[in-house]
Order: structure tokens, then C-alpha cells, then sequence
């Protein structure tokens, strides 16, 4: 079971990212997905989450109307697109499927500075 993370890195504030989570060696289209997010001295934040099937989604109040959680069972992937970053913002991101055993990736790093 994989679960490998990308598309993080430095941003200006304003700025988007589009993170991506790919998954393998589990049936991905069985579980929903979820984004987490931990910044340094804080406890790990939920920030979004969708429904196997793809046609329900939550977001955090602090990212609603910026972030966007999409996924695409086809290549066993799932999406956060993040716009209007704002610094607080900046945390590790991870993904997460959530089923019978929930699976976690390595996260990856968000950074969002001039």
C-alpha cells in the first residue's frame, strides 16, 4: 500500500498549488479520501475529504471558497487545489483513505512566504 503525495513547494501569498496523492496497492475507487494538514507547534487539521464515488465533499471552514478536493478513480489519484494561499496556510499536507484500515502518506511540505 503507497500512498505518495506531490505538488507542494514555495508560493507567494495570492498564489495556487495543486496537490496531487497517488495511490497504489489497494482498491482506491472502495475508499474516500481525505487532506490533513499539520503546521509546526499545531495539531493535525482535517482539511478536506470525498466520498469514494466522488459525489460528496467536505471542506474546512478556513479553506471554503479557495480549496478544491477532486479525485479521479481512473488513475487512483486525488486533488487539492488550493487558491488565494494565504501564510497560515503553510503546514504539511497529507493524504489519507479512510476504510476498513486508513492508509496515510509522507506529506508534503506547503510553504506560502514572499
Amino acid at each position: 500500500v503507497q500512498l505518495v503525495e506531490s505538488g507542494g513547494g514555495l508560493v507567494q501569498p495570492g498564489g495556487s498549488l495543486r496537490l496531487s496523492c497517488a495511490a497504489s496497492g489497494f482498491t482506491f475507487s472502495n475508499y474516500a479520501m481525505r487532506w490533513y494538514r499539520q503546521a509546526p507547534g499545531k495539531e493535525r487539521e482535517l482539511v478536506a475529504a470525498i466520498t469514494s464515488a466522488g459525489g460528496s465533499t467536505n471542506l474546512a471552514d478556513s479553506v471554503k471558497g479557495r480549496f478544491t478536493i477532486s479525485r479521479d478513480n481512473a488513475k487512483n489519484t486525488v486533488y487539492l487545489q488550493m487558491n488565494s494561499l494565504k501564510p497560515e496556510d503553510t503546514a504539511v499536507y497529507y493524504c489519507c483513505a479512510v476504510g476498513p484500515y486508513d492508509y496515510w502518506g509522507q506529506g508534503t511540505q506547503v510553504t506560502v512566504s514572499s
